[in-house]
């Protein structure tokens, strides 16, 4: 169990198209957003949606794959590792992220579904 102190998966769509950046480094990176949605019933019996949105970043290969598979609502598993950090802005002060690290990809879906990247 002791690897499993900060572990993220998640199944959801894609908000929209993946940002890619190429760092001076050499490195790549991609940032994105997913969206899941757990559905249950209210006091009244009817079926509500909760959606909600996670920042997803993706280094290296995974940032790779992610700039040519992966477009505005495919939907994706996701695992990796929850992160915050915070900095400073010259207008709004200081700002708080929460993200999710991807380890692991893993495109869902058929080839012809509602991907919209090409």
């Amino acid at each position: 169990m002791s690897t499993l102190r900060n572990k993220v998966q998640l199944i959801g769509n894609v908000g929209n198209a993946p940002e890619i950046k190429n760092l001076e480094s050499g490195k790549k990176v991609a940032s994105f957003s997913i969206a899941t949605n757990e559905f249950y019933k209210d006091s009244k019996g009817e079926k509500v949606q909760d959606t909600q949105w996670h920042n997803i970043v993706a280094w290296g290969k995974i940032a790779e794959i992610v700039e040519n598979y992966v477009g505005k609502g495919k939907e994706i598993a996701i695992e990796g590792k929850l992160t915050s950090r915070s900095y400073e802005t010259d207008t709004d002060g200081k700002k708080y992220v929460t993200e999710v690290v991807a380890s692991e990809i893993l495109l869902l879906g058929s080839k012809n579904g509602n991907d919209t990247s090409q």
